[in-house]
């Protein structure tokens, strides 16, 4: 009896589609110069979470929801009187996406997620490293459909960041708009091209 592996649609879509165009694009002689997506990391500040430490805890468990792992509280490194914050206490809490999982949340977040962004005209294309790392900031955590309106007691943002092995930003730009997402000048650029 074969048992099939389970692969992502966008995984398998990098595969089939992405390589031969980035290829094409930059001239690589082989598919291990290709540019891929290694992580894609999830951080979240929150605020206040020094007088009231159930703010965490929610946090957490709204990340949890949201990327499918457990996310684990980020802790302060140095003590800082005016904030009366102190070392080792939680002030956000962060996942890091790797694989299926990472596929899949990207899946997720071009498919379901940004189309539900309110005046959504896609995400901008300056947010590149320079090094091929791309990251984007979520304003409010209920544009996910994981999270209950109902149920948030406090509404906050989040950052995204997509890490790649592309060497250059149009290499990290190319990937990710072949994997689709949506940015706000794709269009414009395609036509001048």
């Amino acid at each position: 009896m074969k048992t099939s592996i389970y692969t992502p649609r966008l995984q398998k879509k990098y595969r089939d589609e992405v390589v031969p165009a980035l290829m094409k694009k930059f001239g690589y002689k082989t598919v291990m110069q290709c540019p891929r997506l290694v992580k894609v990391c999830l951080n979240q500040g929150v605020k206040g979470s020094v007088s009231d430490k159930k703010m965490i805890d929610d946090a957490v468990g709204e990340m949890t929801l949201i990327s499918g792992q457990k996310a684990m509280p980020t802790m302060s490194k140095k003590d800082i009187s005016n904030f009366k914050l102190r070392k080792g206490i939680p002030i956000g809490c962060r996942v890091t996406l790797r694989s299926v999982k990472m596929y899949e949340f990207l899946d997720r977040m071009i498919a379901v997620t940004l189309p539900r962004v309110r005046d959504f005209k896609g995400i901008n294309e300056k947010s590149f490293d320079g090094r091929g790392n791309y990251t984007m900031g979520v304003t409010e955590q209920i544009i996910f459909p994981e999270i209950n309106i109902d149920k948030v007691n406090k509404i906050s943002g989040m950052d995204i960041t997509f890490v790649t092995t592309a060497k250059t930003n149009e290499e990290a730009y190319e990937l990710l708009k072949e994997l689709g997402m949506p940015f706000k000048n794709a269009a414009k650029k395609e036509e001048t091209i």
